[in-house]
């Protein structure tokens, strides 16, 4: 465990985070780049988004308060500036999902998804640095969630809204997405914000915000027959239930058993631990023998997406060491460890800098994708270092991951 947290405090301070110091500042406009292409030549009049941004927030917001690097709250302090300046609505409230190249409004919907990053960004530098006024922000955003996209009657949270917080047509993230109006990607990104801001806004309303999360995903989004989670919803929580989603299933099992750890009710815990032990067990499905974690699986088709995606691996890593550490699953540390070997040889930059977006089955790296963009951001892999960076008793349990879970 000391071998991987050396190796990983390595990759975050001496390639990612020096990619995004040195590579995507925008000198011109202000902020940071949106988009770097895949070959690593930066797009200067891209759009910019506000999951983007907020994640780049959150990753230096988080790298101070564990590194205390002075160049991190630098960097933080840009970015919650710009964020502030140019995404946060100052008419309707809440965030515009993109801006152009000069940080005029683009698309200004609201989509609960990114309220959520944003939360979290703020949250963050506020944990890290006691700033109140990126606190109260933060609180301000949260209040437009529970406002606008919580659905009082079929419970949960619409996916989009339009700027003034009417309905719209097309709630989804990308064109990837079906148009649903409940995602477990959403919820699941509701819940981490929310569980951060908790650390330094402790009430009972947001624990009770955070309670009801956890219900939604162990009563609405976990398929019993599969112990995967399902993705997309209709208002009345009735979906296709075809895509099992190995990375997200596995970034679930650790995000659930924070918040539940963080609310702190034996409870809510109990029923936490049951859940995520099977959720592990089927995201294991989409292990391979080289040590990496497939995307995505279609029931109804049979087809498998075999792309190994940087975020894909992160989660797996992470997911994998909380089953260690907390669980005694000694092959989930072996798990964690060959993934992140994997991930090191074959989707890390070691000349550019930064990850490219993934590799096929072949370790071929994908030059498609972005290297840094609307989706590719210095999250996944910033706060995979970090968390095992963070995690300061790694002394397993002696409980074995399986036991009770079936």
């Amino acid at each position: 465990m000391e071998k991987l947290k050396n190796e990983l405090q390595a990759e975050l301070t001496q390639n990612i985070l020096p990619f995004w110091l040195n590579k995507m500042v925008d000198h011109r406009y202000g902020g940071f780049l949106g988009r770097i292409d895949g070959h690593g030549n930066p797009v200067p009049d891209a759009e910019k988004g506000a999951v983007l941004n907020a994640r780049i927030l959150w990753a230096f917001a988080a790298a101070y308060r564990v590194l205390g690097k002075p160049e991190y709250l630098e960097a933080a302090t840009r970015a919650k500036n710009y964020f502030v300046a140019h995404f946060i609505d100052p008419q309707e409230g809440g965030v515009f999902w993109s801006l152009d190249a000069q940080g005029r409004p683009l698309d200004t919907k609201k989509q609960t998804y990114a309220l959520g990053f944003a939360i979290y960004g703020l949250s963050e530098y506020a944990r890290a640095t006691g700033d109140e006024v990126a606190l109260q922000q933060a609180k301000d955003l949260c209040y437009c969630i529970e406002r606008y996209a919580f659905d009082s009657l079929n419970n949960g949270y619409v996916e989009a809204l339009t700027r003034n917080w009417q309905p719209i047509a097309d709630m989804r993230l990308s064109d990837k997405d079906e148009n649903g109006s409940r995602t477990m990607n959403t919820h699941l990104h509701i819940l981490e914000p929310y569980t951060n801001l908790y650390r330094v806004w402790r009430t009972p309303q947001l624990a009770e915000r955070i309670a009801n999360l956890i219900d939604i995903f162990l009563t609405r989004l976990l398929n019993p027959q599969t112990n995967h989670l399902d993705l997309f919803f209709d208002d009345r929580w009735q979906g296709r239930r075809n895509i099992q989603s190995f990375g997200h299933d596995i970034e679930a099992v650790w995000l659930l058993h924070e918040a539940a750890l963080e609310l702190n009710d034996p409870n809510v815990l109990q029923r936490v631990e049951h859940a995520i032990k099977a959720i592990a067990k089927a995201a294991d499905e989409g292990l391979q023998a080289d040590g990496s974690m497939v995307y995505e699986r279609w029931t109804d088709t049979g087809k498998v997406d075999t792309q190994r995606q940087w975020w894909v691996m992160c989660e797996c890593v992470i997911g994998h060491i909380d089953l260690y550490q907390h669980f005694g699953d000694t092959a989930a540390l072996d798990i964690a460890r060959r993934c992140w070997q994997y991930t090191r040889e074959h989707i890390v930059d070691h000349e550019q800098g930064e990850w490219f977006w993934g590799c096929d089955e072949n370790a071929r790296p994908n030059l498609v994708d972005d290297k840094a963009g609307f989706w590719k951001c210095p999250y996944h892999n910033a706060r995979m270092c970090l968390e095992v960076m963070e995690r300061k008793s790694l002394t397993p349990s002696p409980s074995p991951r399986g036991e009770g879970s079936e």
